[in-house]
């Protein structure tokens, strides 16, 4: 088992110095990969990781005219394919919408983003958990093996109720 083994990471937003730091090492890690985190990379990485719930592109490009009054589709989605390079973003793709990673910028992880991430999505409140378990991602690279299918990315996104919405049904229920 790797230090990533059953580690859940509950996506909420941080406090804004919490943000800022986080940004500062997105930065000095994309720096240190030869890449640059631009002020509008920066920008639309604050505005994901200071969203409550997985964003969409649309209303990331909506908080993002407020700042920058040219912004369009395609500079949102230039932004968002970086960030996900960077391993610095996930895109959950049942909900089409993208969340910040859990894991800290410069965690040692390539372009390529290996570590293994399940995300648990609540159907009734939005809200997302992101698993790190290194048996899954086993379990479906030697289902894969067996078939001859070779892995380049695995995202496990898996839909149910979260505790909070549990609990809160079961109290009114």
């Amino acid at each position: 088992m790797t230090e990533h083994a059953h580690h859940a990471h509950h996506h909420a937003p941080a406090g804004q110095g919490d943000i800022e730091a986080t940004l500062d090492r997105a930065a000095a890690t994309c720096l240190a990969r030869g890449a640059q985190l631009t002020a509008l990379r920066r920008q639309v990485l604050r505005l994901v990781l200071d969203s409550a719930q997985p964003i969409g592109a649309y209303a990331l490009l909506d908080r993002l005219k407020g700042e920058r009054r040219g912004a369009a589709p395609p500079t949102v989605y230039r932004a968002l394919d970086f960030l996900i390079e960077q391993g610095l973003i996930h895109k959950i793709e049942r909900l089409n919408a993208f969340v910040g990673c859990a894991e800290e910028p410069g965690h040692g992880h390539t372009h390529a983003h290996p570590h293994p991430h399940q995300f648990l999505i609540c159907g009734r409140c939005g809200s997302t958990a992101e698993v790190c378990d290194d048996a899954v991602a086993g379990a479906v690279a030697g289902a894969a093996a067996r078939l001859g299918f070779q892995v380049h990315r695995t995202t496990v996104e898996v839909e149910g109720i979260c505790a909070h919405c549990r609990d809160a049904q079961t109290t009114h229920g």
